[in-house]
């Protein structure tokens, strides 16, 4: 079993550790797609960014500007130049923040319900917003009013898009596919056997990776891949079992990574079916991660996760961490297959 507290180490991996961190729980960690720049949210209203700087092994952090929300924080995302942050919560707004430009941020979204996840599409130039009104909403950000409205089966719990392709994760154990040449109509529609959590990465594009109870399935698109689906456990303990909180692909090498309720995060090799790295635990969850342009920096947030209600919630010793980590290339990629042949 693994336990949270006061007197397990916070770092145990060493990482360097961004500073100051948020009051209160962080729900996403997203950096620019240009630049070392990071963002994060967090149930305390607020988005701050930093400016990340390397020196070989040694890294240093820059608080950079920081906005705030009437309401927690839940998701964020990048316009694909690394001018723009995007940011959504239990406002049910959407923000827009000319970060590069200094300009100050607008809002350019509203939904019915909090907005758990959003994206910027680049060959669209839209941002797609999902929430738990059971709604997908494409925006172009100088109109005031959504291009399309898509409904869903249930409450959006997380989108993932990779043009054409967006990938949405529900309630009740759906993922879709939709095409976004035609986003009127879902190209079709999956149904794991395992709940998915709430507020939980269900879905990256190439080939779905969905993270669900303890365990990850690779489901590929191509319907000529079927026979290589497979799901795998992981963020497990005994009997005891965490849920997947965060995954993520590297930008270079095509791996990923998984971050659990169970503090640990590691690197994966889906091809070759094996765990490239186990990391140590920290005390607390790991509730979200991003690695950086290059794959060069992963980021990761440790705090409390809420999976065990308010009751359980001690601030005293829940303190919110983002540690940086520098992955090394034999963590994130992949061992050459060995092939032997006989004479």
């Amino acid at each position: 079993m693994v336990t949270f507290g006061a007197a397990a180490n916070t770092n145990p991996n060493k990482s360097f550790e961004v500073a100051p961190s948020p009051s209160d729980s962080i729900s996403s960690l997203s950096f620019s797609p240009r630049a070392d720049v990071l963002v994060a949210t967090s149930w305390d209203n607020q988005v701050r960014c930093w400016e990340i700087s390397r020196s070989g092994t040694s890294l240093s952090s820059a608080p950079k500007a920081s906005i705030s929300h009437d309401q927690p924080v839940l998701c964020s995302a990048w316009k694909d130049d690394g001018t723009t942050v995007f940011s959504g919560g239990c406002d049910k707004q959407a923000k827009m923040w000319p970060l590069l430009s200094g300009g100050q941020p607008v809002t350019v979204a509203v939904h019915d319900a909090p907005i758990v996840d959003m994206a910027w599409i680049p060959g669209m130039n839209l941002l797609v917003t999902g929430s738990w009104d059971k709604t997908l909403k494409y925006w172009d950000t100088r109109q005031q009013t959504p291009v399309h409205t898509q409904q869903l089966p249930d409450k959006c719990y997380s989108l993932s898009v990779k043009h054409p392709l967006l990938v949405v994760g529900t309630a009740d154990r759906n993922l879709i596919v939709y095409n976004l040449q035609n986003p009127q109509a879902p190209s079709f529609a999956l149904l794991f056997l395992y709940r998915v959590q709430e507020n939980r990465v269900t879905a990256e594009v190439p080939d779905e990776v969905g993270s669900i109870e303890g365990r990850v399935g690779v489901h590929h698109l191509d319907g000529s891949q079927q026979d290589k689906n497979f799901t795998f456990k992981c963020h497990r303990d005994g009997n005891d079992i965490y849920s997947v909180n965060a995954l993520n692909f590297h930008p270079v090498h095509g791996t990923f990574a998984t971050a659990g309720s169970d503090g640990a995060f590691h690197f994966w090799d889906k091809d070759n079916k094996q765990r490239l790295k186990v990391m140590s635990r920290c005390s607390q969850p790991i509730t979200c991660s991003s690695f950086n342009h290059d794959g060069s920096i992963y980021a990761y947030a440790s705090c409390y996760d809420w999976s065990k209600g308010a009751e359980n919630h001690n601030p005293a010793t829940a303190k919110s961490s983002i540690f940086l980590h520098l992955p090394e290339e034999s963590e994130v990629k992949a061992k050459p297959k060995v092939t032997t042949s006989r004479k």
